[in-house]
């Protein structure tokens, strides 16, 4: 099956492996296992452009027919008996899986000046990877705490009990406050003058459709952070969470831009207001600039992870708090 919103086209032709994690029998136990075949395993051929002539010009996929991989050239290599040779299990023993395929191939740097990152999954792992250096450098501070919230399932809904519509995030602020001491109404007025960075890529300006760009806020590639805004909300930033930022990165001595969607085209969303559903913060929605937004294979700057890594390590050691028509930090 398909997950979430995937360029198909990519995945044809490439060499392909599985990951994820089974769960297996160990006495009266169920242990969970991590998976990751690292080998050329699968592949999802293309039709012959001599079967379908269309095939440069407007193509569909249809992912029951079209995207299903080849493991064998043998009629019955079973797939559980496999996962469980490599992995040194007995097929028998495993009872349950989450399993994937992914791209087998490793990330790396690019360019004539070596400054874009090609890579799987750097919508969002670029930011995650960001914001956690950037929380562990930053400096001890007893007055506020860092929290730094990985979610995952973004990209079918964050319905999950990992996602951020779920409660996950303010049951573990509260199981912090009551850790601390806080009665209930001290941690609202804590989450009160709070603050949230929301952390998701953004779309870059591409070099082959500038059309499709805002014609004033058209981010690029190591140009800086991008905030983004949404007149209908579908992003967090307003007036004070772009300000409060924007001075993030002054301190952090870094380089920020701006981001919307043409007014004629819909966009996506992130994580931000879903995650004030059950959390109401000052928040702001920001990203790095990429190409080729949920492809297998993506496109981003070097110079930008670092942009973040820095700003993110002044926001994590930085209070914050609001005072009648000021913001403190």
């Amino acid at each position: 099956e398909k997950y979430g919103g995937a360029i198909l086209s990519g995945w044809l032709d490439r060499p392909l492996s599985v990951s994820g994690r089974i769960l297996v029998k160990n006495g009266d136990t169920i242990v969970s296992k991590l998976v990751k075949l690292d080998e050329d395993l699968l592949v999802i051929p293309s039709l012959a452009i001599h079967m379908n002539r269309n095939t440069n010009d407007s193509q569909s996929w249809n992912v029951q027919q079209d995207l299903l991989p080849v493991l064998s050239l043998q009629e019955k290599t079973d797939f559980l008996a496999l996962v469980a040779q490599r992995v040194g299990v007995r097929k028998e023993d495993i009872l349950g899986h989450d399993l994937f395929l992914y791209v087998h191939e490793s990330g790396r740097v690019i360019g004539a000046d070596h400054d874009m990152v090609l890579a799987p999954h750097l919508d969002d792992l670029q930011c995650g990877f960001s914001n956690l250096h950037g929380f562990l450098e930053a400096e001890d501070s007893s007055d506020h705490i860092p929290v730094l919230a990985i979610f995952d399932n973004e990209e079918t809904g964050s319905l999950s009990a990992q996602g951020a519509d779920s409660t996950f995030l303010k049951d573990t602020l509260d199981n912090i406050s009551a850790a601390a001491g806080f009665s209930a109404s001290a941690e609202r007025c804590a989450l009160a003058g709070s603050f949230m960075v929301s952390a998701d890529n953004a779309h870059a300006v591409h070099p082959n459709h500038p059309e499709k760009a805002d014609p004033v806020n058209r981010p690029h590639i190591n140009g800086g952070i991008v905030i983004k805004y949404n007149a209908n909300q579908h992003y967090t930033s307003d007036g004070v969470s772009a300000a409060v930022f924007k001075e993030i990165c002054r301190r952090a001595d870094v380089p920020y831009q701006t981001f919307t969607n043409r007014s004629d085209m819909a966009g996506g969303s992130t994580l931000g207001n879903l995650s004030n559903r059950h959390v109401s913060l000052h928040t702001v929605d920001i990203g790095l600039a990429q190409l080729a937004m949920h492809s297998c294979m993506e496109t981003a700057g070097v110079k930008d992870t670092e942009y973040l890594i820095r700003a993110m390590k002044v926001f994590f050691s930085s209070s914050f708090a609001e005072k009648g028509n000021s913001f403190l930090i």
